[in-house]
């Protein structure tokens, strides 16, 4: 007898780990094998690197670890037949330069690299006027200097000659899976010269090759989310155990897809997601650019924008914090066989809505212009009341307020306000700081009703590309749902309104000067 054709391989490549995943058409998640990998070796600091084949065995592990799952008899039924399709999806941000024989030249470039290429030659002709007229000169120097290409091609001359195609992750396991040099549109998020509103390879006339040494033949082939890739060829296969010849469906990056996967497929809907980088997403058909120059970045959703404001470093914070000062609650928990975040959440609930007063910018890494590249981290208000517990409250409180201010500055540039949150990545599994941002944004926050909501979205992109669901509307209504929701409390709401209106909107503006003055300190 047949066997239907009804499931759906979800890979997804995050910086700590890579997942495979099988999901059904009513997105429930039924298997799942992960392989933890290093993020990055760092030779000096600043810099963050990757042998590629580390990305690649680490996928083949993980597949290869679900297939063993499933000969184990663990999940009645399920098999390996039964898969319609493969999605992948990756890291944001990662590059990777490739010879003729589609062979690593050197590392991949990591997203959480820092090296920056000064001094290059500006931006000039019509392009450099209208930039200088419009007062974004300062930021297109910054999008130069952060170009991973211009660092490869000025340090790394010879390499760069030899540079055959330069890819991103995405692209790179795409070729390993397929031997197709062909990436989705969806997963172009960086310093390329893509055209973020036409969402294709950017006209020959645009300023972005004036800024960079790419030439249009080092780029791969691109092709929306829901199409198809190519197949998995028999040598693919024989690494990772998938089927030879299933069709590996273009998905989008792993922020991308994480925002479908919650369900926030239309604008009133934002989706945060607390994960080493803290962002808020909206999805909007219209091309909106929430911060001048600054574009929205491809959806998983085909012809689609993704608005997004991003906190650099966001949870790496509440890492940092546990590092530095949560030994005492990881030993207890150790001993009590319990997850730490619950003990952390206990720190949470030490301390009143507002920490006592002591508040937090969040901006341990700049931006591009909000908040600007001489920003930095600050704490005000301390007093002899204030405990460790408060520092780690503050730290929620304030990504949840940058957070907050995002939103509220997507709303204004779309004219569609936000109506509802959708919560994903490691923060959302604490309740406190789920209650919490219902608190500071005075919205319902609903968590998905699965932890892997980027796999979940991977997935979306493969059940419409496949034809499990006729649409995305209907794949999206099928395959997600929330678990819980928090309700804002309202005693709680006012306190957090007070402080973010009357503090915390205010520190940027007063910092500001002594944020440049140790930028210029630190630079001379």
């Amino acid at each position: 007898m047949a066997t239907s054709r009804d499931l759906i391989l979800a890979i997804d490549n995050g910086t700590q780990s890579v997942r495979a995943m099988l999901f059904d058409p009513q997105g429930n998640l039924l298997a799942k094998f992960r392989v933890p990998i290093e993020p990055y070796f760092s030779s000096t600091p600043g810099l963050a690197e990757q042998d590629p084949e580390v990305f690649w065995q680490a996928l083949c592990q993980a597949t290869q670890g679900l297939w063993a799952q499933l000969e184990a008899g663990e999940l009645q039924g399920v098999s390996k037949e039964r898969i319609a399709g493969v999605a992948l999806t990756t890291q944001r941000s990662t590059i990777i330069n490739l010879d003729e024989d589609c062979k690593p030249l050197r590392p991949a470039m990591v997203w959480l690299d820092q090296r920056r290429t000064e001094g290059l030659k500006p931006l000039g002709g019509p392009w450099g006027l209208a930039f200088r007229a419009a007062g974004m000169s300062r930021t297109v120097a910054y999008l130069q200097a952060e170009a991973e290409a211009n660092w490869i091609a000025a340090y790394q001359p010879e390499l760069w000659s030899r540079t055959y195609k330069y890819v991103y992750l995405s692209g790179y396991l795409t070729y390993r899976l397929t031997g197709r040099l062909v990436d989705s549109t969806g997963c172009q998020v960086g310093y390329m010269p893509f055209d973020y509103k036409k969402l294709r390879w950017a006209s020959r006339w645009d300023w972005k090759w004036q800024v960079l040494p790419i030439e249009p033949s080092i780029l791969s082939d691109l092709q929306p989310p829901a199409s198809i890739l190519g197949e998995i060829t028999p040598e693919a296969a024989a690494a990772t155990g998938i089927p030879t010849g299933l069709p590996l469906v273009a998905a989008a990056s792993d922020k991308a897809c994480e925002v479908i996967g919650v369900g926030s497929l239309h604008p009133h809907i934002g989706c945060l997601s607390y994960g080493t980088t803290a962002t808020i997403n909206t999805t909007h058909r219209r091309y909106i650019e929430v911060i001048p120059l600054i574009p929205p970045y491809p959806s998983a959703v085909p012809g689609a924008y993704s608005l997004e404001i991003q906190i650099y470093r966001g949870f790496w914070m509440v890492s940092w914090f546990k590092q530095e000062f949560g030994l005492h609650e990881q030993r207890l928990a150790q001993e009590r066989q319990i997850e730490p975040e619950e003990l952390f959440d206990e720190l949470v609930g030490a301390v009143p809505p507002g920490s006592q007063g002591l508040v937090l910018q969040p901006y341990w890494s700049p931006g591009l212009k909000v908040p600007g590249p001489e920003a930095r981290g600050a704490v005000i208000g301390f007093g002899d009341v204030h405990t460790r517990a408060h520092l780690y409250r503050a730290i929620l409180e304030g990504l949840a307020y940058a957070l907050r201010e995002g939103a509220e500055r997507t709303a204004k540039r779309s004219r569609q306000p936000i109506t509802e949150l959708r919560v994903a990545g490691g923060g959302s599994q604490s309740r406190a700081a789920m209650q919490l941002t219902a608190d500071v944004f005075g919205l319902p926050a609903s968590r998905p009703h699965v932890y892997e909501a980027s796999g979940l979205g991977a997935a979306i992109d493969a059940a419409v590309g496949v034809g499990l669901h006729p649409d995305f509307d209907a794949a999206v209504s099928a395959m997600t749902r929330i678990r819980d929701t928090f309700e804002p409390i309202p005693k709680n709401q006012r306190v957090y309104d007070e402080i973010y209106h009357g503090v915390y909107l205010k520190m940027y503006a007063q910092l500001k000067p002594l944020y440049e003055e140790l930028h210029r300190i630190a630079r001379s």
